[in-house]
């Protein structure tokens, strides 16, 4: 039998019990052996939950029991996850992890750790909850040289940017039904500015590259400034607006950014909708894969979580190979990226704004007072250039 602890007993954290519990069978023999769960820690006390008797106060009873092999860390940010998980990865437990903070802050070191003491640190649920993203890029695409990653990372900008499209809503309105239905926070800071996704792509982008991407590095822009507008144009140009998060290797550049983008209709991503999340990879041989599904919530991610136990049963002793060297990636700044911007100007600038961006697309749409276009492919630094010599109201870019 394996004795198994969670640390955090919110949202996930029971979610993990509970998929244990009622999974029990499968988990069982899925794992090779008998998985328990010995100890549940948090600062409450949960008198009438039915698993009351497991609960604990003191991380001690759990890092000193020779007993427990793995460690289910669904705490969250760094404090004191971080001080809790390297102390268990340093008495030779493996930890499984949601904790996306913990990992793109911390993850070369704690998987260096890890390894080094013959166990192993996990966290297929930090990046998309319960879709399979993190193990097809460490074992199922190993073959393959990925030079592309592009998904939908966070289900609260997602569910809001359908809304305002289906429905013609402004986004405070749709911001504060998305916090009355549970699916945004009351402070939803780190969903609409982009903030969760940056260090959700900043993880896959490591794992693209095996070294370390810094989230810290990459551009990110919410989805604050889009507006009813917008979709109107995005409408009549036979477009939607994603929040992307993307990372690239062109010409041996590394590119990674957080923003809005206008894609097709015909896009793999166009059709996800609501609070699913989903991410394309491209590698050298294959082409392209998407892996789709629910990005958050409490069971998706607690079955994610419980998948890497399972994962780390099968591998006691042993470690499970994981390419995130310590090493920092220079990422090439996104002003010599080049793409298309949609852009919208007072109407009174027509003239001036079809002057200084030569051969840009009119875009006729029903908006009074506005004038719109779209640019020939160009850097954003020239971009920059020429928009301020405009005076824009907005642009977006477009992913082709």
């Amino acid at each position: 039998m394996i004795q198994v602890a969670v640390m955090g007993y919110g949202t996930v954290g029971s979610g993990v019990v509970e998929v244990i519990e009622k999974n029990k069978a499968e988990i069982n023999k899925k794992s090779g052996e008998d998985i328990n769960i010995k100890y549940i820690l948090d600062l409450r006390d949960f008198p009438s939950d039915p698993y009351a008797d497991k609960v604990v106060h003191d991380v001690e009873q759990i890092l000193s029991d020779p007993e427990v092999k793995i460690i289910c860390e669904t705490m969250g940010g760094i404090k004191p996850a971080y001080d809790f998980t390297k102390r268990a990865l340093l008495a030779g437990k493996s930890v499984c992890t949601s904790n996306k903070e913990l990992v793109a802050a911390h993850g070369p070191e704690l998987i260096q750790i890890a390894h080094e003491h013959k166990c192993n640190y996990l966290f297929e649920a930090s990046v998309g909850g319960g879709i399979p993203i993190i193990r097809p890029l460490n074992y199922s695409l190993t073959a393959e040289k990925i030079d592309a990653i592009t998904g939908i990372l966070n289900g609260t900008t997602n569910y809001i940017l359908t809304k305002m499209e289906r429905e013609g809503a402004d986004f405070a309105s749709v911001l504060k039904e998305a916090q009355d239905k549970g699916y945004a926070e009351r402070n939803p800071e780190a969903d609409v500015e982009g903030y969760d996704a940056c260090r959700k792509i900043a993880i896959l982008s490591s794992l693209m590259c095996g070294k370390n991407v810094k989230y810290q590095d990459i551009y990110t822009e919410g989805i604050t400034k889009i507006t009813e507008a917008d979709f109107v144009y995005a409408k009549a140009m036979g477009k939607t607006i994603k929040l992307l998060a993307q990372s690239k290797e062109v010409d041996g550049n590394m590119y990674a950014m957080v923003a809005p983008f206008m894609i097709s209709y015909d896009h793999p991503l166009s059709m996800v909708n609501d609070v699913f999340n989903a991410v394309c990879v491209h590698g050298n041989m294959l082409g392209d894969s998407m892996y789709y599904g629910r990005g958050a919530g409490k069971l998706p991610t607690a079955s994610a979580v419980v998948s890497d136990v399972v994962d780390c049963a099968r591998h006691i002793g042993k470690v499970i190979m994981c390419f995130w060297d310590n090493e920092d990636v220079e990422l090439t700044g996104i002003e010599k990226a080049s793409r298309r911007f949609f852009v919208r100007v007072p109407e009174q600038k027509e003239k001036e704004a079809l002057h200084i961006f030569e051969s840009a697309s009119v875009i006729e749409a029903d908006v009074p007072g506005e004038f719109a276009f779209v640019t020939d492919r160009m850097t954003e630094k020239e971009f920059n250039e020429k928009a301020e010599q405009v005076g824009i109201i907005s642009r977006i870019r477009i992913e082709e």
